[in-house]
């Protein structure tokens, strides 16, 4: 008798591992949550979060080809903080507060050590953001993937009040200030060009890094996780002193930081923070690419541009210095003339 195993497929084994999310989908419990994993849906109860005219904002997203290296490299412990980030990043532009999220894992066969990394990454990043892991789903599928390759993607859905909803295009005026946070590096962006690289050049991965950081390897460096962007922007957010959020991922620097604006503004930022991290400065290098490519293709060091108008400058910039964020002006709105977003 020819059973679904035969195929290639454990239900029984893939039943067990919903005990241990259930376990680790606890630890990200905050008001609004309902009920436990398991069911056919999430459920959330909105009331509970204490919004009075409350738009719910909705994302969803992967992670790309950053997989394939992490796989290579062995390094998953980060995939699920580059999941909730390149999601929850996402919605924090709208200034939306993250409340709960949901994943999809699919693979030709599980691996429970490395599924149980990356739902313990995913965990975190949700601890990290208040948000709330209340379902999900996971698949086996023989012959749609290779041996040891999977993918995975997160949904999230957060909330803002009506009258706090960004981006204020109409508040955003000429000569406002532009600000930004720095990225981690690469974050999930761009992976497919870095992959192409790294094996044309046939760089060691293990090797100790050819530029300064704070990660031993190149493998590390290359692998760091997403930065969550929501815990250093929460007050400011709450201080409603934010015009307009741009998160920089696939587009990179010129493609995300106008999203904000209306057609008649553009982006100025000061190349001095464009690529100034060295593992830029080295990939650049290695790969023999110009700048123009760069800053269509990465975040370049910057992982989020905001703007601010100079009526709160002062405001502003005492929140900064008050919270000790590592928030730093880049540049400034001018009259769109010939680029929607100008590096000089």
């Amino acid at each position: 008798m020819t059973t679904y195993k035969d195929a290639g497929v454990n239900i029984e084994n893939t039943d067990l591992l919903v005990k241990d999310i259930s376990k680790l989908s606890k630890s990200t419990n905050r008001n609004g949550n309902f009920d436990e994993i398991g069911g056919f849906g999430g459920l959330f109860d909105l009331k509970k979060c204490g919004f009075k005219d409350p738009l719910l904002v909705s994302g969803t997203d992967g992670i790309g080809t950053k997989i394939l290296l992490g796989i290579e490299t062995d390094i998953l412990d980060g995939l699920g903080h580059d999941l909730v980030g390149m999601c929850l990043n996402d919605i924090l532009c709208h200034g939306a507060e993250p409340l709960f999220f949901l994943d999809y894992y699919a693979s030709s066969r599980i691996d429970k050590n490395s599924f149980l990394k990356i739902m313990k990454s995913i965990t975190e990043a949700c601890k990290i953001n208040n948000c709330s892991l209340i379902g999900g789903e996971t698949a086996e599928m023989p012959g749609l993937y290779k041996k040891d390759d999977f993918d995975f993607a997160g949904f999230c859905v957060g909330a803002v009040e009506r009258k706090k909803i960004l981006p204020k295009k109409n508040e955003i005026e000429e000569d406002d200030l532009l600000y930004g946070i720095k990225s981690s590096g690469f974050h999930s962006n761009g992976y497919s060009l870095i992959r192409k690289v790294l094996k044309d050049k046939n760089i060691d991965l293990n090797k100790k890094t050819e530029f300064r950081s704070s990660y031993e390897t190149n493998a590390a460096a290359l692998m760091a996780p997403t930065t969550l962007y929501f815990p250093f922007l929460k007050k400011i957010l709450e201080k409603n002193l934010v015009n307009g959020i741009s998160h920089i991922t696939g587009g990179g620097v010129i493609g995300n930081a106008p999203r904000m604006l209306s057609e008649n503004l553009s982006a100025w930022i000061d190349k001095k923070f464009i690529c100034n991290e060295e593992i830029f400065q080295w990939f650049q290098n290695l790969a023999n690419i110009t700048d123009e490519e760069m800053l269509k293709t990465f975040n370049c060091g910057l992982g989020l541009i905001m703007t601010i108008s100079k009526n709160n400058y002062k405001e502003f910039e005492q929140l900064i210095k008050d919270e000790s964020l590592d928030i730093f002006e880049i540049g400034k709105i001018e009259v769109n003339k010939l680029s929607r977003c100008t590096i000089s």
